[in-house]
């Protein structure tokens, strides 16, 4: 097999006949039946590598939905941990890195590319092609003064939020598996080697435009174009300007992801434009964070010095990374006006998704004839806010009733302000009547709308300090509750409860 020297010590994967893929075959992690579109575009967007082995690997996590995707069951993932970890490869992998640019903390960062990520495939899933990357398999020619791996921290933190927001209803990318190895990594301190299998229809970024553009490389520029809009977005083909429909659709698919992203009260932590999908999906989990004690300024990335990242600031940087892609994309659009156009649509796009969300959190059904009341109602509830644990608000906001403040008790004890809680619930309450909303009714929309749990920052630490003493057993628990965030799950009740005081010290930076 191809650079099968690069991969001296690899256990081989489990062979099979190319081709022979009938409805009675067994399909395991092994033979897959991979293709790889991305390898299909020309050298110079990527380089070939073999995964580096890493000793001993041990099984850490299975996603069974992600499993589900690719047809395998936990089982048939469970049984690949050679695969799983980059000690062997799928019999019809072809693996390599992606090269792309862009800018981080609003400075252009050059050539950066897939550092510690290694695609080996894709494969035909229920909606449609997956890509399958190993992340944390080692050196590629893109780690710059990296070593290419992922530590058990930061997998364990990637594989449950891929799954957390697939489970919210969120655009993201998928984490079939996280794999562990005792071999040292050092960080802020020694920790663990481990690598996640992560899947989603593309990995293409805002900065792999960006990379050509920079390099005055239109002819490639053009080649990646062609690609993602011949392969995710065909209906684009008919447009006028094709170029300029794609840059229309990727700004309102990121303006919806980042409004879902605000109602959740999720935090990205580093929305580098290397980091910005063109599919508009949430994507390279590192110092992420959901709200708790509501702060609009809250910076979960203790590495953002300057908050350019808070949670305030994600709307506009979301537009800002949209028109770092616009620039790269404008040799080939061609026209400025049509370029600015295309741009024009976020800022409606985000505020009629937010709006929606909004109505939709606090169970309001009738928009158009309350539209200014409600934004006014909307900005004094998030007045009130600050100090008010984000999820619990809203989940609990589900049992105010329209005729009197006889539910409002476990809501209000939330504040310490209580007066200003008393006197907005007042206004909601009028609101609630002005459309007769039914209390049973509007309680159901709204606990479909608002999740009991959400992946806290104190949730994933208990997780991964067990699992660095080999103990998986909290991991595979946080993961069942989180896949059903917005179910009431009694059994559980402790994953939602406001977080220990120990909670609040928790840090995350960029190597996290």
């Amino acid at each position: 097999m191809l650079f099968d020297a690069a991969l001296p010590h690899r256990r081989p994967a489990v062979k099979s006949e190319p081709g022979l893929f009938s409805i009675g075959t067994i399909i395991t992690a092994a033979n897959l039946p991979l293709d790889n579109s991305f390898a299909s575009l020309p050298p110079a967007f990527y380089t070939r590598l073999m995964p580096t082995p890493l000793p001993a690997p041990y099984l850490v996590g299975v996603s069974a939905p992600a499993a589900q995707l690719i047809g395998l069951t936990p089982d048939d993932v469970a049984a690949s941990l050679d695969i799983l970890i980059g000690n062997a490869v799928p019999e019809r992998a072809q693996p390599l890195a992606a090269v792309y640019s862009g800018h981080q903390f609003g400075v252009w960062a050059g050539q950066l590319g897939d550092g510690r990520a290694i695609l080996f495939g894709d494969v035909a899933g229920a909606d449609g092609p997956l890509e399958l990357q190993w992340k944390g398999a080692g050196l590629t020619p893109y780690s710059r003064m990296g070593d290419g791996r992922a530590v058990l921290r930061s997998s364990i933190r990637e594989f449950l939020c891929s799954e957390a927001m697939h489970a919210l209803g969120i655009p993201t990318s998928r984490a079939l598996s996280v794999a562990g190895s005792d071999q040292g990594i050092i960080r802020e301190t020694m920790e663990t080697a481990a690598v996640v299998v992560r899947m989603a229809p593309s990995f293409v970024r805002f900065g792999s435009f960006e990379h050509w553009y920079y390099r005055k490389q239109t002819d490639q520029l053009k080649v990646l174009a062609d690609y993602v809009i011949d392969r995710f977005y065909p209906a684009l083909r008919d447009a006028e300007n094709p170029y300029a429909a794609l840059l229309e659709e990727v700004t309102r698919r990121t303006a919806h992801m980042i409004a879902q992203w605000q109602a959740v009260g999720f935090m990205h932590g580093v929305m580098n434009t290397d980091n910005m999908s063109i599919l508009g999906l949430t994507l390279d989990y590192g110092p992420y964070g959901f709200m708790e004690a509501f702060d609009a300024n809250h910076i979960c990335n203790h590495t953002d010095q300057q908050g350019r990242y808070s949670y305030a600031n994600q709307p506009q940087i979301g537009h800002w990374n949209c028109y770092a892609l616009a620039q790269a994309m404008l040799p080939l659009i061609g026209d400025v006006e049509a370029t600015q156009a295309a741009l024009d649509v976020y800022q409606p796009e985000f505020g009629s998704k937010m709006d929606e969300l909004l109505h939709a959190k606090l169970g309001l059904t009738m928009l158009d004839e309350h539209f200014e009341a409600d934004r006014t109602l909307f900005d004094d509830l998030f007045a009130i806010l600050p100090g008010v644990d984000f999820t619990l608000f809203f989940r609990r906001l589900s049992g105010v009733r329209a005729a009197d403040a006889g539910g409002d008790e476990p809501l209000r004890d939330l504040f310490i302000d209580r007066p200003a809680f008393d006197a907005w619930a007042e206004r909601y309450r009028d609101r609630l009547r002005a459309e007769a909303s039914d209390d049973v009714k509007r309680a159901v929309a709204m606990n479909q709308t608002n999740p009991k749990y959400v992946l806290r920052n104190y949730l994933a630490q208990v997780a991964i300090e067990k699992a660095q003493n080999k103990d998986f057993s909290e991991l595979e628990r946080l993961l069942k509750v989180l896949q059903r965030p917005y179910d009431e799950q009694p059994e559980h009740e402790q994953y939602a409860a406001l977080p220990p005081d120990w909670a609040s010290h928790l840090e995350v930076s960029c190597s996290s």
